[in-house]
């Protein structure tokens, strides 16, 4: 089979399981309001929740964008063809359709998960190398250490202390938000987003240090290491010059698989910042009761995920020549 039969094969397999995939994260989304007891607009219908009383015109269009007329399938379909076409409904807190709010939002989860993830593999690659070529000395032990910490810090905690530290004792850093008030410089937005930046990155930080000095450890063990050594090379350009390629590989796919927790990291590390983003947008549709919201922003983060691993898995293939796409 030739090797573009296998990319389309490899390419076509992986299409199908992103939409099942799909499919099944619609379903449970959609369930979330079908099975919710009551009728998802009661609290629409009195004043005390919107500030004045829907109209029953304003209730049939918040029906229909919901899918929420006729049986539990057709109620389903209506719906999902909807989300397939892009129209995510229309939000009942603000009246705004739900899809143009979160691309307003997008551009700072999209800054904020960036920059994390290039601070993660920043620091990670060297103190990874580092635990690796120092296997069970002290170098390797504190490293360690400082990964299950990393690990098992609560993200919120972690984010309240730094907050106390840096801003209300220290005074270095802002404590919320993405920018100060009449300031417009880039200095204060990266100011605003060290501290978010920071906590989002850290867990993600740990695991990818686990990953790489588990790796090097092994990559060691090879010959061509052996054979590079024995031919006078530097141990320096041993390790960033053949060990660190191949201990990237496998952190390829740990990135794309990683991808998660930044989405589902961000709506707790913008709520605890105030960081404008779709975190804060989730959680403030969360607390009252924007189902469509809720349900736009789930499809949305799960079509961004599908995306993140399938991405992953075309660069390793790229990454790693000797690898054939599906095939075993």
């Amino acid at each position: 089979m030739e090797r573009r039969d296998i990319v389309r094969n490899f390419i076509l397999k992986r299409f199908v399981q992103m939409l099942f995939v799909w499919i099944l994260v619609s379903v449970f989304s959609f369930s979330v309001i079908y099975f919710a007891p009551g009728d998802p607009l009661y609290i629409y219908m009195t004043p005390g929740a919107t500030g004045h009383k829907m109209t029953d015109e304003e209730l049939y269009r918040m029906r229909e964008s919901l899918g929420l007329n006729g049986n539990v399938v057709e109620q389903y379909v209506s719906w999902a063809k909807k989300v397939a076409d892009g129209n995510l409904g229309i939000s009942i807190n603000n009246k705004q359709p739900v899809l143009d709010q979160i691309l307003e939002k997008l551009p700072c989860t999209a800054g904020l998960m960036g920059a994390s993830l290039l601070l993660s593999l920043v620091v990670a690659i060297p103190l990874g190398l580092i635990a690796g070529t120092h296997k069970n000395k002290l170098a390797d032990n504190i490293i360690s250490g400082l990964t299950y910490l990393g690990i098992s810090v609560p993200a919120f905690w972690l984010g309240i202390m730094l907050i106390i530290v840096f801003s209300m004792q220290l005074k270095l850093l802002p404590s919320s938000g993405m920018r100060t008030i009449g300031v417009t410089s880039t200095w204060d937005v990266i100011k605003h987003g060290i501290m978010p930046a920071i906590v989002l990155s850290l867990n993600n930080m740990a695991v990818f240090v686990r990953y790489i000095r588990s790796n090097t450890i092994a990559q060691l063990e090879e010959e061509y290491v052996l054979t590079a050594v024995s031919k006078g090379i530097s141990r320096r350009g041993i390790m960033y010059g053949q060990v660190l390629k191949n201990c990237m590989l496998p952190v390829i796919t740990t990135v794309g698989s990683r991808f998660g927790t930044l989405v589902t990291g961000s709506f707790i590390i913008e709520s605890v910042f105030a960081w404008p983003g779709l975190g804060t947008l989730g959680m403030s549709a969360i607390n009252n009761r924007d189902y469509p919201m809720i349900m736009g922003i789930t499809m949305f983060s799960c079509t961004i995920l599908l995306l993140g691993n399938f991405l992953a898995d075309l660069l390793y293939g790229f990454a790693d020549p000797r690898i054939k796409q599906g095939r075993e």
